[in-house]
């Protein structure tokens, strides 16, 4: 007997946003880290704007306080204003991801998540029915055994290697450094700046903490695995600024690379990866963390209803086929930003060519929704344009008052919007009651709205469209229907 639906190995912000969707979806899940406590330590500063769609449709961003977006991001440090593209912005900045993880962990116990800190996988035996994992814990080895298992649990990921799933990329072609620096009160360079043998970023993380990130020209990476210290990054901003911050304090000292690598697999059997398990890249526009929560918020709803016995054959198998080109264009994404923020004098052309195109407001909006993640759109079939793509936020009305695209979307249900009162509509979705959410309403007042001249959108808990149409009767909505929400019960509400 399993102990459990669902095991994810890994707390980190995907792991955690996993286990909120699965117990959103009604199955049990637990969850194991190997840190016996937060580290408080913050790579991320911040979250995607496609990310914070995800959470408000969660109704998780009132957890996070006022979070401040920036309208003027970059691309390979190349400056543009993002909301050129409606509803893009450089995403919520300021947020640590101690903060994301702390309110992530919150919200997946309060579901009934449980968490086991202190626990370390250590291997797993994956059959036809079941996958059984081995940790060590504070008591002593143990074994835990469910349907599924989740390795969330980063780029060196033991779930992967253990699953025999290939991890294919480029290696480490260039070491950079990040230290948060006490009292300095260094000049911002929020944005990163160019300078003649490398990059440098700063940026305030309180009144007395400095975040910054040197990038030198033509340092190879670390040859050996001990943990990078102060001198080091301090002797790297010296070089590049000239100035000298040696006998600062530090809260945190790290490294990275520009390694790019992606599993040639998101599923193998009931082994499932998600975040950077399943792709690690240079972390150019802070999409990282995001892409690693959004791959959750695909997967979660679709786990949950396998193993809950509710999902469509395949549905399982569409985590793979929707998320990992997802992953491959970030790669692509960041690769780009590299070559042309981080290449040496070699990329001066490139730097000077790209500052040219990005003046285009076309060439601005598709950069700018690569990097804030709400242009993405899965290909599910349909004529419509708006078929597999994200619903953004929109305030509606209706007979039952005020409510939005968001608000419908907390419980992690499906949502049929009644854009035209259309009870042939609702009586074809009423046998999915129990799955789907039937609102009739319409746009409040939004002068830009992509809902116009829609007679009815079925959106999926991940919100994204599933099926979308602009005429009465709800041709294909059955189809849907069976497709991304499984066989119809056998009780059927009356609909309104």
């Amino acid at each position: 007997m399993a102990d459990t639906d669902v095991i994810v190995v890994g707390a980190g912000p995907t792991g955690l946003t996993l286990a909120g969707e699965l117990r959103l979806g009604g199955a049990r899940v637990t969850v194991v880290e190997r840190l016996a406590e937060p580290t408080g330590q913050s790579r991320g500063l911040g979250f995607t704007a496609r990310a914070m769609e995800a959470f408000d449709q969660r109704g998780l961003l009132p957890r996070f306080g006022t979070p401040e977006t920036s309208p003027v991001g970059h691309f390979g440090g190349v400056r543009f204003d993002y909301t050129v593209l409606p509803g893009a912005h450089f995403g919520a900045r300021g947020i640590p991801q101690s903060r994301t993880e702390a309110v992530l962990e919150e919200w997946a116990v309060e579901l009934g998540a449980v968490v086991h800190r202190g626990w370390e996988f250590t291997g797993l035996d994956a059959g036809d029915s079941a996958v059984e994992i081995t940790v060590r814990t504070p008591d002593g080895p143990g074994r835990l055994r469910a349907a599924y298992l989740v390795g969330a649990d980063g780029g060196h990921s033991p779930v992967r290697e253990a699953a025999g799933i290939a991890f294919p990329g480029t290696p480490a072609a260039r070491v950079m450094y990040l230290a948060d620096v006490v009292g300095r009160k260094l000049r911002p360079r929020p944005l990163g700046e160019r300078l003649e043998h490398g990059m440098v970023m700063a940026a305030p993380l309180t009144d007395e903490v400095d975040r910054i990130i040197v990038c030198p020209d033509g340092a190879p990476p670390r040859e050996d695995a001990a943990p990078v210290t102060f001198a080091e990054v301090a002797d790297a901003w010296r070089r590049l600024t000239g100035e000298d911050i040696a006998d600062a304090d530090t809260e945190w000292v790290s490294s990275f690379t520009d390694a790019t690598r992606q599993a040639a697999t998101y599923r193998a059997g009931r082994v499932l990866l998600a975040g950077d398990a399943a792709h690690i890249h240079l972390p150019a526009g802070g999409q990282g963390m995001s892409t690693g929560i959004l791959d959750a918020v695909n997967l979660g709803w679709k786990l949950a209803a396998e193993v809950t016995g509710r999902a469509h054959p395949g549905l399982l198998d569409t985590y793979h086929a929707e998320r990992h080109p997802v992953g491959a264009r970030l790669l692509l994404n960041t690769r780009a930003q590299g070559t042309v923020f981080l290449g040496g004098r070699e990329s001066d052309p490139l730097r000077a060519l790209f500052a040219e195109l990005i003046a285009y407001d076309d060439v601005k909006r598709h950069l700018a929704g690569a990097v804030s993640g709400i242009d993405v759109r899965y290909d599910l079939g349909g004529g419509h344009s708006l078929t597999g793509g994200r619903v953004a936020h929109r305030a509606l009305v209706g007979p039952a008052g005020e409510t939005s695209t968001a608000q419908l979307l907390h419980p992690a249900r499906g949502v049929l919007l009644d854009l035209a009162d259309d009870l042939e509509i609702r009586t074809a979705a009423a046998p999915w009651h129990d799955r789907v959410t039937v609102t009739t309403a319409k746009p409040a007042d939004d002068p830009y709205d992509e809902l116009a001249g829609l007679n009815a959108l079925l959106i999926r808990p991940d919100g994204h469209a599933a099926w979308v149409s602009a005429a009465p009767g709800g041709e294909g909505l059955t189809d849907a229907l069976h497709r991304w929400f499984g066989p119809a019960t056998d009780r059927k509400a009356v609909p309104a």
